[in-house]
């Protein structure tokens, strides 16, 4: 079933933030760069064989390995440096917070790196986005504890810094290609970053739970392949700076899900907070209306 374009934003954002309920799950029962150098792993299996049957274009040697390059930041660096801060003991509000400037940094990239043109109006929303995601993670925040150490932050701001890097990466470089090929040397690179921590610095050990075999199929299926091939075609068709302030609704959106699914408090304020993010992503993510002489100026 194909997504209607309009819908594609939304569609990514709820997927995206079903990766932290996943990750709630899987985190008590495996190591995590083993956990993810299998979940890795298992998705460019399957994306092999979706080349297979579709018969989709071979990727060049340069593309292979931008694409390489591009999965080891955006999914190996990213979701590594996250999950092992969390499993250290850093509390997931703050993890979620730092995540938080991921678009700012993005967008500083993308004006650098990529020449786009950010105005006023964006940079605004990208500030509004920001406030939004600390109003909705205010409780959580506050509830924190002590015992976070500099090796938790350093890791969470490389795992900022991965993420923005590879998106950068990704436009620049492997936009053009096969979405299915380039997809799949991105967990290549992913996998082999993964699987290199894991035997330096875990036991590869893991409990087969229930839990964990259902967090494995939906990180795999649902974010690793699906949401992925979303971001892809986001990526491909937006500019950076709006494409990465959708990530301003992922903690609205997973504090939603964590409301249904564990009955987690949801507070007035942090339903305004969610519509402040909301707010703010529309303002990076505006388009100048259409000029009748011409087309829009961006």
């Amino acid at each position: 079933m194909t997504i209607p374009k309009r819908l594609v934003p939304a569609t990514f954002v709820v997927l995206w933030a079903t990766g932290f309920i996943g990750a709630r799950y899987a985190m008590p029962w495996a190591e995590p760069f083993t956990f993810l150098a299998a979940r890795f792993a298992l998705a460019f299996v399957i994306l092999g064989a979706m080349m297979l049957l579709l018969g989709s274009r071979k990727a060049k040697p340069r593309e292979a390995l931008h694409a390489v390059a591009a999965g080891a930041l955006m999914h190996g660096v990213y979701l590594g440096g996250v999950f092992w801060a969390i499993r250290q003991g850093l509390p997931a509000g703050l993890s979620a917070l730092i995540v938080g400037l991921q678009p700012l940094i993005t967008a500083l990239l993308a004006g650098r790196l990529l020449g786009e043109e950010i105005l006023p109006r964006h940079w605004a929303g990208l500030a509004a986005g920001f406030a939004g995601v600390v109003i909705v993670l205010s409780p959580k925040l506050g509830a924190m504890s002590g015992g976070v150490t500099w090796p938790m932050l350093a890791a969470s701001f490389v795992a900022v810094a991965g993420m923005s890097a590879g998106t950068i990466w990704q436009k620049r470089f492997g936009a053009g290609g096969d979405m299915i090929t380039g997809t799949f040397w991105q967990y290549v690179g992913a996998a082999a970053i993964m699987a290199l921590c894991s035997l330096a610095l875990e036991t590869q050990t893991f409990t087969l739970t229930g839990e964990l075999v259902f967090a494995m199929a939906w990180l795999v299926l649902v974010l690793s392949i699906g949401a992925i091939f979303l971001l892809m075609a986001l990526i491909r068709e937006g500019a950076m700076s709006k494409v990465s302030s959708l990530f301003y609704l992922v903690p609205a959106v997973t504090a939603v899900i964590a409301w249904v699914l564990f009955g987690e408090d949801l507070t007035l304020v942090q339903i305004f907070g969610m519509a402040l993010a909301t707010l703010g992503v529309g303002l990076a993510t505006a388009r100048k209306p259409v000029n009748k002489s011409g087309p829009p100026a961006e």
